[in-house]
């Protein structure tokens, strides 16, 4: 670290995260960004995530009031993978075809056109999540915290595949409008709308919580109650239910964490917040969490002993200005606080 360093300046405009002066091999906690939006199916823009996340982050106050000087435990982001956005902006040309085929009613099964833009993209999207496991394994093997920044939300299941390799057994805490519990979603096998559905593939996953959800299907629904409740859902209707039957919201959170086993994995979703938080996200639902209310869940997630071995962050968008970009930075600062600050 460059010294001295002073938290309370201007934040500088160094190229690196929140301004701050570490590097990745000085840090405790590593970010990997990964700018893909292959899969999406509404809105793109989340791979311009990462970037916007990055602009907005040096005018934070790097006080946190719950982990207090997150800083000084050390963050740092890796800089972009450049061949990761020449292939992102390849693929999502195609699979913009495909999604247009699909939602004209053709149907994939008759299209060797179709099949083969599937397969080439399926196979690039395997190739990413080894390349992203490959990644994230170097600095868990240096003792390093990671956490992923993209992005669609299919991009962390590297990640997960790596954690799988390094503990026996582990949860993940969802905070997200959608289930993403879909099966293959559009043909596409890595779907946005498919990463818990591959999460819970690996055995390691012992328990899936899933906080905010208020987009669902049919699909996803037998796929939960099915799960012998391996997947528990506190879907956005039944929280806002409980609260207004006079449950509190910390109440509401001591359930949800006693759901979630010793070691937990965080992947926070930005539409899982209301929409006036992130207003240029891919998928926006009406509803959801209020960010202090995420906050605190994930502030006593931390306080209840549990071991937090991993985040992402995915689906922030940039709109018309840094607004969903500052709300991301914000997020990714919270994790770090709840993943190394304590």
């Amino acid at each position: 670290m460059q010294a001295p360093y002073n938290p309370d300046a201007p934040g500088q405009l160094n190229n690196r995260i929140f301004g701050l002066p570490f590097s990745c091999e000085e840090a405790s906690l590593v970010l990997i960004p990964v700018p893909w939006e292959v899969t999406t199916s509404y809105k793109r823009g989340t791979a311009n995530g990462p970037d916007a996340i990055l602009n907005a982050s040096p005018q934070l106050d790097l006080y946190d009031i719950t982990f207090g000087p997150v800083w000084k435990k050390g963050i740092a982001l890796e800089k972009k993978n450049v061949s990761w956005i020449k292939l992102n902006n390849k693929l999502s040309k195609k699979s913009k075809k495909v999604i247009d085929f699909l939602e004209k009613g053709g149907d994939a099964k008759n299209s060797k056109v179709i099949q083969a833009l599937l397969k080439e993209i399926n196979a690039s999207c395997d190739d990413l999540n080894k390349q992203i496991k490959k990644q994230c394994l170097s600095w868990l093997n240096k003792n390093k915290k990671v956490g992923i920044i993209g992005g669609e939300h299919s991009v962390p299941l590297g990640f997960l595949q790596a954690l799988s390799e390094k503990h026996t057994s582990f949860g993940i805490l969802q905070i997200d409008a959608h289930a993403d519990l879909r099966q293959g979603y559009e043909g596409f096998v890595f779907s946005h709308a498919s990463i818990m559905y591959n999460a819970i593939q690996i055995p390691n996953v012992h328990k899936l919580v899933q906080v905010g959800i208020r987009d669902i299907c049919q699909e996803e629904i037998n796929r939960i109650n099915d799960s012998k409740n391996r997947i528990k859902l506190f879907s956005d209707t039944e929280l806002k239910s409980r609260s207004y039957k006079g449950e509190t919201w910390d109440f509401i959170c001591d359930d949800i964490i006693a759901s979630l086993p010793q070691k937990v994995y965080i992947s926070f979703d930005i539409d899982g917040l209301n929409p006036v938080y992130c207003p240029g996200t891919g998928t926006p639902v009406p509803g959801g969490l209020e960010i202090q209310e995420a906050f605190y869940l994930v502030e006593k997630l931390a306080e209840s002993g549990r071991e937090i071995i991993g985040f992402d962050l995915c689906e922030v968008s940039p709109g018309k200005d840094d607004w969903d970009g500052n709300v991301g930075a914000r997020v990714v600062y919270k994790l770090a606080g709840a993943i190394v600050g304590r």
